[in-house]
């Protein structure tokens, strides 16, 4: 499974803020994540090569299942109108990709962290063929699908 979030423009404003998003997710998935910078300058953005642009985390085994359990059993819940999880969010090769908009439905964050909310994006990779197959492994293991 890998966990991405990026920092986004705000870094420029707030040199803190990519330490601050690294130690939320360090909270929230109990591994320390790992700094990504950009690969080429672009303008437009005002983007320079190597500047610190996003973090990554990448969960396997123990925490990998711990992290999917609270997902399902305890953020979800927490999220406002969640009605489970489209299908069609799996795609042709078996990998299930999902964004979370805000990190604050996770039990770590605290209210008076609320300041500086941010969010990011789950992928869970299989080794599944197709699509069918990998639906019928992640209903397996409990993922919260829509009916």
């Amino acid at each position: 499974m890998v966990v991405n979030a990026g920092v986004g423009s705000g870094i420029k404003k707030d040199p803190k803020r990519l330490e601050l998003v690294k130690d939320r997710l360090t909270k929230i998935l109990g591994q320390k994540p790992a700094t990504r910078a950009s690969k080429k300058s672009i303008a437009g953005f005002k983007l320079r090569l190597g500047e610190p642009i996003g973090v990554v985390v990448t969960l396997r085994g123990k925490r990998m299942y711990a992290f999917l359990d609270k997902l399902f059993n305890v953020a979800f819940p927490r999220t406002k109108d969640f009605r489970g999880i489209k299908r069609s969010i799996v795609d042709n090769i078996g990998n299930l990709t999902l964004g979370i908009k805000e990190h604050t439905i996770f039990p770590e964050t605290h209210d008076e962290e609320l300041r500086d909310v941010f969010g990011f994006a789950i992928t869970i990779v299989t080794t599944a063929k197709s699509k069918e197959e990998a639906l019928a492994f992640f209903e397996n293991i409990g993922v919260p699908f829509a009916s």
